[in-house]
């Protein structure tokens, strides 16, 4: 696991998107994991920045985003497909037919699970995967106590993801009980993995992580140690309880 340090948000916005220019240069039809929340922000702000400037292509680029929420509809402000294109997908070229997110309003949601997991494998499995971490250690949605076997699944999401993600809705009793996500196993299976954390909300999370080697799916992040490549970016806040000069 390697730690790359870095000042602030934006900071970590730059030096992230960095890892995704440069692999979209090298693999043009590379196949992006995208994350959505607070934390990838300021990455897709930069990677729009870039875009705009130098011109870098999405052209043939593949994306497959590692959740949705069940029972919002895309064009919900609140469902990850809107998230995406108001924050990425809208500014960059890449089409339509490339983007890849879970359907939310899936009449058999087993089936939807089952669906992603084939579509991923034809993709050719994803080159590089952009995760943020919970405070409770979650990785996508899967939360304490998920077996590090399970592949994309259905999970009801618990009372403190719902109270963390309640500042994007009206109320509390707005977001949702459940979700779709890719597994730990998925996520494990891609090539490349780019861990982003900001802000002191996640200091205890990234003290967790990087001080302790115990691997336990009490603490969903701790199984990217069994990664071989595994990039950490993360801000002061962020790395404020870690131990000084610790890199894994």
């Amino acid at each position: 696991m390697h730690i790359i340090p870095v000042k602030d948000f934006n900071d970590l916005g730059r030096k992230a998107s960095q890892f995704i220019i440069q692999l979209v240069r090298e693999k043009p039809d590379a196949v992006l994991g995208l994350a959505t929340g607070s934390t990838p922000k300021s990455t897709y702000k930069a990677l729009i920045q870039d875009h705009r400037l130098n011109g870098t292509s999405y052209q043939h680029v593949r994306t497959v985003n590692l959740d949705e929420y069940v029972g919002l509809a895309k064009d919900n402000p609140n469902s990850y497909h809107y998230f995406m294109r108001d924050q990425l997908f809208n500014h960059i070229d890449i089409p339509d037919r490339n983007i890849y997110i879970p359907n939310g309003l899936a009449s058999d949601l087993e089936e939807e699970c089952r669906r992603y997991d084939r579509l991923i494998t034809e993709l050719g499995g994803v080159d590089l995967q952009i995760l943020g971490i919970g405070r409770n250690g979650h990785i996508g949605f899967n939360e304490p106590g998920t077996s590090f076997e399970v592949m994309t699944h259905v999970v009801d999401l618990t009372l403190d993801t719902r109270k963390a993600n309640a500042r994007f809705f009206n109320t509390l009793e707005e977001v949702p009980k459940q979700a779709i996500t890719m597994g730990i196993k998925n996520i494990l299976q891609s090539r490349s993995i780019l861990l982003l954390a900001s802000g002191p909300s996640k200091a205890d999370a990234m003290a967790r992580l990087l001080n302790e080697s115990k691997i336990t799916n009490a603490f969903p992040a701790s199984s990217l140690h069994q990664h071989r490549n595994v990039t950490v970016i993360a801000d002061e806040d962020a790395l404020s309880m870690v131990y000084l000069g610790r890199r894994a």
